[in-house]
């Protein structure tokens, strides 16, 4: 027996070796890796910038004063001489504004003019790319992006400033994470980045960079890679911003752009479709607007650090020594002890990754060697706990005795480490429940039954999905659906009560049909009510299930218990949030089981023009 497994872990071992291999070669656990990076640099961020940067907000009140975005740009000329007061002009003035069409052509002229007046002024180009969305890259970040054409500033305009790229390196995961010190287009044009372009006005030593931005480089070599992960250091409100309207008025003191690097940016909440997407998730910052990743991307120029990398033959040897300790650790001591050294090993590693990056600012990729070790564990272990098993159930059946293998299962379920708890957090609850269901089932067979429900419970999946809701669970012919939860959903009441309204609509499609086939009428009864309860994993160590409970789970779901068929009713706080976008009844007072005092309950009765103008809105962000 013993022989017979030693060969079983020899092949097993081998083939998970493989395994391992094409997953590293596919990068498929990099965001895992990406978010361990991302968590390091948080903890890292020292919240200090070059007391030389200065951020020219494109603020709510700047927009006030001089109304909505676009302005005329005849507003230009008379800021950058704000700005450039005599004795106290900025190095530099960067733009992270598209100048790219023509308006009205006297305020064109004039700001053509005013920009003649001054050397400092950079003004952003656009590298387009194949899959181009609101000036984004996603693409191999160590090679040069594939660049056809760039969208510039107007000639008259672009004829008297610097011009930077603006184009954004995004991960697979939509964060930004690295930028492209220059990129190339197909005829060889080199253009830098707005941050780099700054970085060179201003005079800073970017020799360390060098070798990250030769476009004669070849392709794949180090040299050639010209990708910079950004040291986020700062947040949002650690750089000094003054308002667009405020310098124009004068109410800046000048000696404020003194030598200065001032990017001027968009912050005003509303304006991310308008301006092009001017906000994004960084390592350190959820929406971070997008002048301040630029700023973040100047102070690491203007102080020379890197963020380095461990070279890939290091993670290779690593992972591989250690997937051979793991191979010996689960033979040679008993799996309580094992055990303890695998999590102690696991432990270790993330805990040194992260220190080792707070001292160095270097990333170790762990995620593989975790999972080798992981496997590594996991497979031998199983062996020679089927080893033990094997020889247990030989010596029982010798003296007539059986082990149940359900206990046996259970036990080994139990062994696993299965994270239990939850988090309080105000969601909206809708509880679905389809009415005429049991009568309906008596007349259909089987096979008929599953695919009617199953047409209903498509529609509400694909209903709900649509409107970013979660389905809980389905029980039957009812439906426990959340929304709030795990993601956050803006205006989650108004979306649920917009779900059950299209679901309801859906229905009666569904309801003639059924009634015509088979003459029974099915509906569909809605409860929905908004409050705090635990969401998680919820469970025992034997089943877990991401779910919400709490009392207003439970009112939700009497509220639900009270409608009629094709009734929608919503508790007084759902109606107090969706008012604007729904229509009402009056409500009435209603008693439920296990409550002291009444609720009061509202009918949906039809869509009102909020709810329409919410509609189109997610159709407009959705093409």
């Amino acid at each position: 027996m013993r022989e017979k497994i030693k060969r079983i872990a020899i092949v097993l071992n081998a083939v998970v070796l493989i395994a391992l291999a094409l997953i590293y070669q596919s990068h498929f656990l990099r965001s895992i890796d990406n978010l361990l990076l991302d968590y390091n640099m948080t903890e890292a961020k020292q919240g200090h910038p070059d007391e030389h940067i200065v951020v020219v907000a494109i603020d709510d009140e700047s927009l006030q004063e001089l109304g909505r975005f676009p302005w005329d740009r005849a507003v230009y000329p008379q800021f950058l001489d704000m700005i450039n007061q005599p004795g106290s002009e900025p190095k530099a003035i960067a733009f992270d504004v598209l100048f790219n069409e023509e308006s009205n052509a006297d305020s064109d002229a004039a700001f053509a003019e005013g920009l003649s007046q001054y050397n400092n002024v950079i003004l952003p180009v656009v590298g387009n790319t194949e899959g181009d969305v609101f000036n984004t890259i996603t693409v191999n970040p160590k090679e040069w992006p594939e660049v056809y054409s760039l969208s510039k500033p107007i000639p008259t305009i672009a004829d008297h400033v610097e011009l930077a790229h603006i184009n954004r390196v995004i991960s697979n995961d939509a964060v930004i994470r690295q930028t492209w010190l220059k990129i190339r287009t197909k005829d060889g044009e080199v253009v830098p980045s707005l941050a780099y372009q700054a970085a060179k006005m201003y005079g800073a030593d970017l020799s360390r960079y060098d070798a990250l931005t030769d476009p004669n480089s070849e392709p794949g070599k180090k040299s050639a890679r010209n990708t910079l992960t950004i040291d986020y250091q700062n947040v949002t409100s650690d750089f000094l911003t003054v308002g667009f309207s405020r310098v124009l008025n004068g109410e800046i003191d000048p000696s404020v752009f003194k030598d200065a690097i001032v990017l001027v940016g968009f912050t005003a909440v509303g304006l991310s479709d308008d301006a092009g997407q001017d906000s994004g998730t960084t390592p350190i910052e959820k929406n971070m607007k997008l002048v301040y990743v630029h700023a973040n991307i100047v102070d690491q120029l203007l102080k020379g650090t890197l963020v380095h990398h461990t070279a890939v033959w290091i993670e290779v040897l690593a992972g591989l020594l250690l997937f051979a300790l793991f191979i010996l650790v689960p033979w040679r001591m008993k799996n309580i002890y094992s055990i303890l050294v695998f999590l102690a090993v696991v432990a270790g590693i993330l805990f040194g990754q992260y220190l080792y990056y707070q001292e160095s600012t270097t990333v170790v990729k762990t995620a593989d060697v975790i999972l080798a070790i992981t496997l590594a564990y996991l497979t031998n272990v199983s062996l020679k706990s089927y080893l033990e098993s094997s020889q247990k159930s030989f010596v029982t059946r010798q003296f007539g005795r059986y082990i149940s293998p359900d206990l046996v299962k259970q036990i080994v379920a139990q062994d696993i480490d299965i994270k239990l708890g939850g988090d309080s957090k105000n969601i909206t609850i809708l509880f679905l429940d389809i009415r005429g269901f049991t009568p309906l089932s008596e007349k259909l067979t089987p096979p008929e039954l599953v695919d009617t429900l199953n047409t209903m419970f498509n529609m509400i999946t694909e209903t709900t999905l649509r409107n970013r809701g979660t389905i809980d669970k389905f029980i039957g012919d009812a439906a426990m659906i959340l929304f709030n939860a795990p993601l956050d959903v803006e205006n989650h009441a108004v979306m649920a009560v917009k779900t059950a309204y299209e679901i309801q609509q859906s229905m009666k499609k569904i309801r003639d049909e059924i009634l015509e086939r088979y003459g029974v009428e099915v509906n569909v009864g809605i409860g929905i009510h908004t409050g705090n309860v635990v969401v998680g994993n919820i469970g025992s160590y034997l089943r877990v299930d991401y779910t919400a409970i709490g009392d207003n789970v439970n009112i939700a779901a009497r509220i639900e218990s009270q409608t009629k068929k094709g009734q929608i009713h919503v508790s007084e706080h759902v109606h107090e949030l969706a008012k604007d976008y729904f229509s009402f009844d009056e409500g009435e007072d209603r008693m439920f089981k296990g409550k002291s005092h009444p609720i009061r309950v509202y009918e949906v009765l039809g869509k009102l023009e909020g709810a329409r103008a919410l509609e189109e809105a997610a159709v407009s962000k959705a093409d």
